[in-house]
């Protein structure tokens, strides 16, 4: 049986986008075009789906028009504006959380001259999880894991999985490399941590025999429209 090609959706914030002028203003997806994508998700007959739900078809076992669903530093936004759409459709997500700004804010791009954007506490995180959707780690810090040493880059690998893991009273098996930033020591890193997937900003859809380590994510932004979305989809 051959294993079909995946295409899991990378999103971040999922609001109102900023005035035109300010950095990462892409990384914003108006609440209204997600119901939308989401909802030709359903149209279309795919079944959204959370890096663990997702498992048996990423790993080849099972067949099925899935997408995989995923968000990157577990911003409030998601909780507020996605998460009842996946509800409301049935579908499920992973959101990969900064441990260290549980509660927190987006500070790695403040400095940066991005807008302020608030992450979901404990309690929300907890219920996240509590409506079936995935926790995933994100380090500890967002840091771009290349630039760190072995030492640094396994305290921000494995410390976000346990800080999770101590806030939700279960296993968090799946990551994801902050900026898409990684190498094969920091894959490998990742893997030693206890994870058994982790995603990258690399462009296409996963198959089976990638290495589960360094998935591919077809990147949702800001401007694509219906037609980009479905071509990111199909990956066209």
């Amino acid at each position: 049986m051959k294993s079909s090609a995946i295409p899991i959706l990378l999103y971040h914030s999922i609001d109102v986008p900023p005035a035109r002028y300010k950095p990462f203003r892409s990384l914003h997806v108006h609440p209204d075009r997600f119901r939308s994508q989401m909802r030709w998700l359903k149209r279309l007959g795919y079944q959204g789906l959370s890096m663990r739900d997702a498992q048996p078809y990423l790993e080849g076992k099972k067949q099925g028009k899935v997408a995989v669903i995923t968000f990157d530093d577990g911003f409030l936004n998601v909780y507020q504006h996605a998460m009842p759409v996946l509800n409301e459709l049935g579908f499920t997500a992973t959101n990969y959380f900064v441990a260290n700004q549980i509660g927190g804010r987006n500070e790695w791009d403040i400095p940066k001259g991005a807008i302020e954007i608030p992450c979901m506490n404990a309690e929300q995180l907890r219920d996240w999880a509590a409506q079936g959707h995935e926790v995933g780690a994100h380090t500890l810090d967002h840091i771009y894991l290349p630039d760190a040493d072995s030492t640094e880059a396994e305290r921000q690998i494995a410390g976000s999985k346990k800080i999770l893991e101590d806030i939700l009273g279960s296993e968090v098996t799946n990551f994801c490399y902050p900026y898409g930033g990684e190498t094969q020591a920091v894959r490998d890193i990742t893997k030693q941590a206890g994870y058994v997937y982790a995603t990258t900003t690399k462009r296409g859809h996963a198959r089976a025999s990638d290495d589960p380590f360094g998935l591919p994510r077809r990147y949702i932004r800001r401007t694509d429209g219906g037609l980009l979305f479905l071509k990111k989809l199909f990956g066209l």
